[in-house]
């Protein structure tokens, strides 16, 4: 078999990677689907850069990606590396032997600068994937739209820059991406939405009764 593969542990089979990415998780639309329960839906996508082949841990899921034990975000790959996504394994094949350090990785770019709009949609983006499920996608633009009360073609517009700005090239999963990187940089950290009535509740000193709203205060008194 030219190029590089997968050898899936648990059943043995060889799978060809793709040319540039190869996505890998429990969901129907990953490009190697592993039925593990600690897998998630999209887990991780191995990158092909000309001889190089790397790993990236998509960074929303629970259980993460580990190469030879040790977990990483991202990670240069060298043939008969064991790649675990959660619980199920994977050895690496094909890929062309250089005389380079195994423990090589890629380092994350620094920061770019953003506008305080930038970050309120990158704040949007992410808010799902950092909820308490094993996986959730990011925000989709029209929901971006919908939380920020603004027209869906501008946050287009926002997201577009903020491929720009964080080099996110064209591709599947461009969103998922973004989040993934903005999420590893630390940059978002939205605190859960408390909802109307709890916050309320929670407001209240213990132990003293709710207040009626003033419209039923008003219907009592008439």
């Amino acid at each position: 078999m030219e190029g590089p593969f997968i050898r899936i542990e648990d059943t043995g089979e060889v799978v060809p990677l793709r040319p540039e990415i190869t996505t890998i998780g429990r969901g129907r639309g990953a490009d190697i689907r592993l039925t593990d329960p600690s897998v998630s839906r999209l887990h991780a996508e191995f990158v092909r850069r000309g001889p190089y082949l790397y790993v990236v841990d998509l960074g929303l899921s629970r259980n993460g990606t580990r190469v030879n034990g040790r977990p990483i975000a991202r990670r240069v790959l060298d043939d008969g590396d064991v790649v675990s996504f959660g619980a199920a394994r994977a050895r690496v094949g094909g890929v062309p032997r250089e005389d380079i350090a195994p423990e090589v990785e890629l380092r994350r770019a620094a920061a770019p600068e953003l506008t305080r709009r930038e970050v309120d949609v990158l704040t949007s983006l992410c808010r799902p994937a950092l909820s308490d499920e094993a996986f959730v996608a990011p925000a989709t633009a029209r929901e971006i739209a919908d939380d920020l009360v603004v027209t869906e073609a501008a946050v287009k517009q926002h997201l577009l820059r903020l491929y720009q700005k964080f080099r996110i090239p064209e591709g599947t999963n461009r969103r998922t991406r973004l989040a993934n990187e903005v999420v590893a940089l630390g940059l978002v950290r939205p605190t859960p939405v408390v909802p109307p009535q709890r916050a309320t509740e929670s407001a209240a000193p213990s132990g003293a009764p709710a207040q009626p709203a003033a419209g039923a205060a008003s219907r009592r008194a008439s």
